[in-house]
């Protein structure tokens, strides 16, 4: 086989030029009329009205957290059945439990809005975070778990609630969950799609996922109060719908905001992609199935399991492999491009403050590895992928 099979290649609809090209022409760029479209078609895929588009994920989870280390009044959804009506703002002492192993997107808001981070370990056959080690690590100072779904592949969110539900129970406090679902847009979880299931989530819109906008992402929340303060934070504060006495010139700003709008340009460009999104994610989790029923007896491989209720929307297609250097050397030379996709946040200088005993980390990292698994991959490529690997490196 001649070609290069590649682990990552942006999507872009055909009618992503045209609706790129008209926003270009109409002379307004900025936020305007197609984020908003953008957001109601979002909550009308995802069936949750209170999606806050921003620039990146990144963007979103640093706003969220900014947001949360003030006193907010929050008002519920009673469908979720949630009683919190009041958040008290993050002391000193607090602090936000998360992982090490995934994107450093996740970890370096927290740090950067001068949060407390705590790790807790990864269960190291699934690579999500580790729930009998978050069980153990939450304590009084807890106000803020952190979990991502590895691949896409969803953590168990029932038992994740009844921890934390346990945790505030037992020490008085509320404990916020945010979802960190760059990994894992389309993935589900007992019938419902991951990131909107009562807690804060955040997506990436960025080039490679499954759904781009050029760059972007969003946040998803369980309170209808959020979205209002998060709109106007999103863009220095400013109420863009309120009254102005010149229309260059806003009235007063209540709350400093950051520049953490989407544009219209790349709003576009995913309003088109969105029409694609069902076809995108039904090849990922096409070819993520395929290779589960074909690699589950391979010598040399350990298949990633889901957890019950839950189904991947493969982003990824990570497995375990014995000599896994050797592995991806060998797939290399076949034309089929490997990773092991983000490297664990704590080995970094900036991280050593908050050094801890990682087995589980410790165990993945050696021989988790990656191959392709998006829409590009052909019913040939994945067969071919398939015979490489059987035939042993």
């Amino acid at each position: 086989m001649s070609k290069t099979i590649p682990l990552f290649k942006v999507y872009m609809s055909p009618d992503a030029p045209k609706a790129a090209s008209q926003v270009l022409k109409s002379g307004f760029i900025g936020e305007g009329p197609q984020v908003k479209k953008f957001e109601q078609e979002l909550s009308k895929k995802f069936n949750h009205k209170d999606i806050i588009l921003t620039n990146s994920a990144t963007s979103a989870e640093h706003l969220l957290y900014y947001y949360l280390k003030s006193d907010r009044e929050f008002k519920d959804y009673t469908e979720w059945g949630y009683s919190l009506s009041k958040w008290d703002k993050l002391l000193p002492t607090d602090e936000v439990l998360t992982t090490a192993l995934t994107c450093t997107a996740t970890n370096w808001p927290i740090i950067l809005n001068g949060l407390n981070l705590k790790w807790v370990d990864v269960d190291p056959l699934n690579l999500n975070m580790c729930l009998d080690s978050l069980e153990s690590q939450i304590d009084q100072n807890t106000r803020i778990v952190t979990v991502v779904h590895w691949g896409g592949n969803p953590i168990d969110l029932d038992r994740l609630k009844h921890i934390v539900k346990n945790a505030e129970e037992k020490y008085g406090r509320k404990i916020i969950i945010i979802e960190d679902c760059a990994h894992a847009m389309g993935a589900m979880y007992k019938d419902n799609f991951v990131g909107f299931t009562g807690n804060f989530s955040t997506f990436s819109l960025q080039a490679i996922k499954h759904l781009t906008s050029i760059d972007g992402g969003f946040l998803s929340s369980p309170y209808n109060s959020f979205t209002k303060d998060a709109k106007l934070l999103r863009w220095y504060g400013i109420d863009r719908e309120g009254p102005r006495e010149d229309f260059r010139c806003e009235l007063d700003i209540p709350e400093a905001g950051f520049k953490f709008h989407m544009n219209d340009v790349s709003a576009a460009v995913g309003r088109a992609n969105l029409k694609d999104f069902d076809k995108i994610i039904s090849s990922n989790i096409s070819n993520g199935n395929f290779y589960n029923q074909n690699l589950i007896n391979t010598p040399g491989i350990t298949v990633i399991p889901q957890v019950e209720g839950g189904k991947s929307s493969y982003w990824l297609y990570t497995m375990h492999v014995e000599n896994r250097n050797d592995f991806m050397n060998y797939m290399n030379e076949k034309g089929i491009i490997t990773s092991r996709v983000h490297e664990r946040n704590d080995k970094h200088t900036c991280t050593l403050p908050y050094k801890t005993n990682l087995p589980g980390v410790d165990q993945a990292v050696k021989t988790m590895v990656s191959i392709p698994v998006g829409y590009w991959v052909t019913s040939e490529d994945r067969e071919y992928i398939i015979d490489c690997i059987k035939q042993g490196w």
